[in-house]
């Protein structure tokens, strides 16, 4: 019976060595020049000027409108985790530099596989699903990834977020979801203010509140062991899906990264299972 699992990127990684894989790969485009910095967030030049001129003390780096620069650290560490654990259909929510680099990682294994359909029951192999709430934001991306990849089966949802209830707790939720069935889940959106709608008169589009997704909860039984759920910052909102999941979740938190990685550990479904499991551990070709 093949072991569930989950392979990490190399840790203690240079800034040199993540520019030459960028390099490498086509994206040196993401690497930033000039780095500007508040409060310890990488900010444009934009965000230090709007900063700079704020005499209030109202600014805050997460509702700024202006784009936010490629994280190349993070950039890395999507990338890798693609790679090494042969991902093929990805669903994102939130959308920016992170699109790009996802849908390069899928057309890397994709060059590897060399298969049109790596495994049995792989309905959308090598495709990359993008939600978002901000069409902006999405045509931006869908503009870049274009631009950078001809070939790429990028797919870009559209969806306003809302206010709900989710096992007697408020949360946010998306109001169409894509449909399909994801081997790696990236969640880094929406912003919480774009939440619309009340309950009881309580939103989270509020400064001293946090975001709170419940959409993975919805369509968890669905999923497959193997799965990869990754969630940058947002940890209030990965220890509410840790507390409502109901299935059997490996943890993994990084304090210092400010990220979350869960990997759903459980026995393969059946035969179909097994084979997607055997695929990702390169026991099956």
């Amino acid at each position: 019976m093949s072991k569930v699992n989950i392979k990490f990127p190399k840790k203690n990684i240079s800034n040199k060595e993540i520019e030459n894989l960028f390099k490498k790969i086509g994206l040196q485009k993401l690497i930033n020049k000039k780095k500007y910095f508040i409060d310890g967030y990488e900010v444009t030049k934009k965000d230090l000027i709007d900063k700079k001129k704020d005499t209030k003390d109202s600014f805050d780096i997460r509702i700024t409108k202006n784009p936010q620069p490629p994280e190349l650290r993070d950039l890395y560490k999507i990338y890798m985790l693609i790679v090494l654990n042969k991902r093929t259909t990805v669903l994102e929510f939130g959308c920016g530099f992170s699109s790009l680099v996802i849908s390069k990682a899928l057309e890397f294994n994709k060059s590897k596989s060399g298969k049109q359909k790596p495994f049995t029951r792989c309905e959308y192999p090598y495709n990359h699903f993008i939600i978002d709430d901000d069409k902006k934001y999405l045509n931006l991306t869908k503009k870049r990834i274009e631009k950078e990849l001809k070939n790429s089966k990028t797919n870009y949802h559209f969806s306003e977020c809302q206010m709900t209830m989710f096992n007697g707790n408020f949360a946010h939720e998306y109001k169409t979801l894509p449909r399909v069935n994801p081997d790696f889940i990236y969640l880094d959106g929406p912003s919480p203010f774009n939440v619309k709608g009340k309950i009881n008169n309580f939103t989270v589009a509020s400064k001293d509140m946090m975001p709170m997704s419940c959409d993975i909860l919805k369509f968890e039984n669905h999923l497959t062991p193997g799965t990869i759920i990754l969630i940058d910052g947002r940890t209030a909102n990965a220890r509410f899906l840790k507390n409502n999941f109901r299935r059997n979740w490996k943890e993994y938190y990084s304090y210092k990264e400010d990220q979350t990685i869960f990997l759903l550990n459980e026995r393969p479904l059946g035969p179909f299972n097994l084979e997607q499991l055997e695929f990702y551990s390169n026991k099956k070709k």
